[in-house]
């Protein structure tokens, strides 16, 4: 091969590996994409060498600049992916941002029953069902065991516990 067909073929498998990397992030291959595009990366930097030892210079150190830069970007677009999401297990931000506002208007519901009075269900023996307002909540009792049917009040509510104890009067 001529000292022209070494670069072109050089510079040309150096593209294609470029090509091969951004075809990774998008085409799930388990690594088998990303491995043919170190191949070609490797081939194409050995054959700018043999034609000359400036191109051989720059092709490595474009290799070694460019393919880790082009590695971190990979990593970082992955799971903006719809293949990176399925893959990583991810969900869209829309879903992130309604199960984000679900998980604090319950909370804000939860907050809203201490101080409301309800029924104990059945013996709470430290734990039990109670009903606030129509709605059915499991709780625990704060002090001693209630007894079904007494009334209760709310004291405490975050996060999954609710702390109540017998209404006085």
């Amino acid at each position: 091969m001529n000292g022209d067909a070494l670069l072109i073929w050089g510079l040309a498998l150096l593209g294609i590996a470029a090509i091969l990397l951004f075809v990774e992030v998008f085409v799930p291959s388990g690594g088998l994409i990303a491995a043919m595009s170190g191949v070609s990366a490797l081939t194409g930097v050995v054959l700018l060498w043999m034609h000359d030892t400036t191109w051989g210079i720059i092709g490595l150190l474009a290799v070694l600049i460019l393919g880790p830069t082009a590695i971190y970007w990979f990593f970082k677009m992955m799971p903006h992916t719809p293949m990176g999401r399925a893959l990583l297990g991810g969900r869209p931000e829309e879903e992130i941002e309604a199960l984000e506002m679900a998980e604090h208007e319950h909370r804000i519901r939860r907050k809203s029953l201490v101080g409301r009075t309800g029924v104990a269900l059945m013996d709470m023996h430290p734990v039990g069902d109670i009903e606030v307002d129509g709605e059915t909540y499991e709780a625990l009792a704060e002090h001693a065991w209630i007894d079904a049917g007494t009334p209760i009040v709310v004291t405490r509510a975050d996060g999954l516990e609710i702390k109540v104890r017998p209404a006085k009067g």
